[in-house]
């Protein structure tokens, strides 16, 4: 018996863990020397002893005896499949899933290329995590691949989205912030999210190049508060909130200017970025726009309500410790997607008991479009047909 079981799970959100090597044999080699030289490729390769040591476990006989016992046990360089794509459809038969989106670890963020000058770079850095990605996942249909898409330099978007595609990515992640120079709904934009809409592929957003928190914050005059993950990095309450600022202005500004209604066919999604703050979001969006409609046009030619458009066109993954089913009451039963964040550790030990938990006052449709149906319908052509209602032999 698998971790789903019988029931029908899609999941939304997974990722690798990548040494600091990874995307070497994919980087444009006239500029392999200058990603080199990038201070928080240093600061990874710093870690490498550790990494190694973690890596080599996965060679030792015993080790892998016990894969099928710790397949939600074993976090980050230690969970199976983390790292070596050989072992990552392993990973699927255990857990059961029908399908599970992959995103990087690292590689998150860009590298913080994407708010400097050096754009010949941080295109070639996207360009090598694509061309990674898209590897990785080739050795099972069932891992979807996504592609970073910068938004700072709009030829260059465009050709970076062409790219992707053909290289069969199945999604196109775009950042949180906003770019340097010029708003995410910038028309010249346009090109991107029609090529997207074309073959059917969802744009998405994901935890890791949001704006963080002011570290002035933390200079309250009382003892350090400890970290979530027992780092350095003090992620802590604090800390935790500015996460989906980031995303709901950029979706929102999107939204007002027409950018979702200009390709209504396409889904967007916020991923790993938590999702009670969604109904709130939902209810201010429409208040801005009943309050400022007169004056602004945009406003007077929106299809429908902001509200109706998120529900029509955005998917969202709630946290473990979020009340799923709350939002789901407040938000709509369309927008809300099961996420299991393997191999990371914030995605907990058994996340469909807890997210079973908050949504037991919800109606079977509403749990069903949470496990799987309202990815099936993010995804699009990005999710083949016969893997989108697959039959579960797997779990026999």
């Amino acid at each position: 018996m698998t971790y789903a079981g019988s029931r029908l799970v899609h999941d939304a959100d997974s990722h690798l863990m990548e040494p600091s090597d990874c995307l070497d044999p994919y980087f444009d080699r006239k500029l392999l020397a200058r990603y080199h030289d990038l201070p928080v490729y240093k600061a990874k390769k710093s870690f490498d002893a550790f990494v190694n040591g973690q890596l080599a476990s996965h060679d030792d006989a015993a080790f892998r005896a016990g894969v099928a016992e710790n397949i939600l046990l074993r976090k980050n360089y230690e969970a199976h499949g983390a790292f070596r794509r050989e072992d990552r459809p392993d990973v699927l038969d255990l857990l059961g899933f029908a399908s599970q989106l992959v995103f990087t670890t690292f590689c998150l963020g860009n590298f913080g290329l994407d708010e400097g000058d050096d754009m010949e770079l941080c295109y070639a850095a996207a360009e090598a995590h694509n061309r990674m990605m898209t590897d990785f996942c080739s050795v099972d249909r069932r891992l979807l691949a996504t592609a970073y898409v910068p938004l700072e330099d709009i030829e260059r978007s465009i050709q970076t989205a062409r790219n992707a595609i053909e290289m069969g990515a199945k999604a196109l992640m775009v950042p949180s912030k906003c770019p340097q120079h010029h708003a995410p709904s910038h028309v010249g934009l346009d090109p991107v999210w029609a090529m997207a809409e074309e073959v059917g592929l969802p744009i998405l957003f994901h935890v890791g190049g949001e704006d963080k928190l002011n570290p002035v914050y933390k200079e309250n005059g009382l003892p350090p508060v400890p970290d979530f993950h027992g780092g350095d990095d003090n992620f802590t309450s604090v800390s935790y909130m500015p996460i989906p600022s980031a995303v709901m202005q950029t979706l929102a500004t999107m939204i007002f200017d027409g950018v979702f209604d200009r390709f209504p066919n396409l889904k967007f999604g916020a991923i790993e970025l938590g999702a009670a703050w969604v109904p709130g979001w939902m209810r201010s969006m429409d208040s801005a726009a009943h309050a400022f409609m007169r004056n602004e046009t945009r406003l007077q030619n929106l299809s429908a309500k902001p509200s109706e458009i998120v529900r029509r066109q955005l998917r969202v993954t709630p946290y473990p410790h979020e009340d799923a089913g709350w939002i789901i009451a407040n938000a709509g039963e369309e927008v809300c997607l099961f996420s299991s964040d393997y191999p990371h550790v914030e995605g907990g030990r058994n996340p469909l008991k807890r997210f079973d938990e908050s949504l037991k006052g919800a109606s079977t449709r509403a749990v069903e479009a949470f496990y799987s149906g309202n990815f099936i319908d993010l995804m699009g052509e990005g999710l083949a047909p016969d893997l989108r209602v697959p039959q579960l032999a797997r779990s026999a």
